[in-house]
């Protein structure tokens, strides 16, 4: 079976042409569409369908830097085991009790402009880990890639904890 890269005759990388991806998806979609199989049979419809729905599946995925390196790592033989393995460096477990303090002081506070500033960081540190993996990833060093993501998720789970902070602040 095809694995998604595959599927959009895509590099297997974790750089992505955004472009690219978007033309391959519509020209698979195009192609399997249910609505072209109108007159089909009902064997070919369901499998119309299965492929509609797998190629929907693979543009999420790997539209999704998160969801793409995780893939990636998979697709190597390294499962993330994001519920069992929770480990971090020290340095990244600090940083995040920096950030909780500083989010419940703007909680507390209601301090959109802490929040601003907190957002600020995040974001940086986003884009920073995100350049970390595609290097593991490139470097097919796919466990560290694979702590990486995990990173990856904290920080885009703080980051949704932020969001509703900003949120309880404007309501």
């Amino acid at each position: 079976m095809q694995n998604h890269f595959e599927l959009f005759n895509l590099p297997q990388r974790f750089a992505i042409d955004g472009a690219a991806l978007d033309a391959a998806y519509r020209d698979v979609q195009s192609r399997v569409h249910p609505d072209k199989f109108v007159n089909a049979t009902d064997a070919e419809k369901r499998v119309a369908m299965q492929w509609a729905t797998r190629a929907n599946e693979a543009y999420q995925t790997l539209k999704n830097p998160q969801q793409r390196a995780r893939y990636l790592c998979e697709l190597h033989g390294v499962d993330l085991q994001t519920e069992s393995n929770t480990a971090m460096p020290m340095a990244f477990l600090m940083q995040q009790m920096e950030w909780r303090e500083e989010l419940a002081e703007a909680r507390a506070g209601k301090d959109a402009a802490l929040l601003d500033q907190l957002d600020a960081q995040l974001r940086a540190a986003r884009k920073e880990q995100l350049q970390a993996i595609e290097a593991q990833l490139d470097g097919a060093d796919y466990h560290a890639a694979a702590q990486g993501v995990r990173a990856l998720m904290f920080l885009e789970k703080f980051g949704e904890e932020v969001r509703f902070a900003f949120d309880a602040i404007e309501a």
